[in-house]
């Protein structure tokens, strides 16, 4: 990423909008390989410049799109039942997968992440971290109020449960919320 990065105050809102949501349309429509700078700059009417002024990459803005939709998905409710809150909040991002261009957003800039580590890096901080931090908070909370056992392996769950999400993903297999309801059946056992 830049070593300065631009100040997010002086972004137009409504032309960052047009810039995130041109860069999702267009990867539903060409794919994430087929898609420039200039050509998000054209569908979201605005000047190149603008978005090299915001972002160092193609990349970057696609990662900021992506995080965008996904923020909203993986909040975790609190309902009192650990199952039933991950439930939802997985059956939200299979549902984002399957009815937005996250899935193929998150895909390509995962892609051109191995070649760029700062992007990869920006993926981790935007992304990654934050979800097990949520996580690990949510999980705590359950092991305080008993939904799950005091030494249930938190990290082998979080990665169990999304891993298999993402493996799916990765590789365009399905993903029914049945799926998901027999992958809660299989691993919660073990931690209640």
């Amino acid at each position: 990423m830049a070593a300065n990065p631009p100040d997010p105050s002086r972004r137009n809102e409504q032309s960052r909008q047009a810039i995130l949501d041109a860069s999702i349309s267009l990867i539903c429509e060409l794919g994430y390989d087929n898609v420039s700078i200039e050509a998000i700059a054209r569908r979201a009417g605005c000047g190149k410049q603008t978005i090299y002024r915001w972002w160092p990459s193609k990349g970057a803005v696609v990662l900021e799109a992506a995080t965008q939709l996904l923020d909203p998905v993986v909040i975790f409710p609190d309902t009192g039942d650990i199952v039933a809150d991950l439930r939802g909040q997985l059956i939200g991002i299979l549902d984002l997968i399957t009815t937005t261009g996250f899935g193929a957003a998150y895909r390509g800039v995962i892609a051109a992440g191995q070649s760029d580590p700062d992007l990869l890096g920006a993926v981790y901080e935007q992304i990654i971290e934050p979800n097990v931090r949520a996580f690990g908070a949510r999980a705590a909370l359950a092991q305080e109020r008993g939904e799950m056992r005091a030494d249930a392996d938190v990290r082998t769950l979080r990665d169990v449960l999304y891993g298999v999400i993402e493996y799916r993903m990765f590789h365009a297999m399905p993903i029914e919320p049945e799926y998901i309801d027999a992958l809660l059946d299989m691993t919660f056992p073990g931690t209640r």
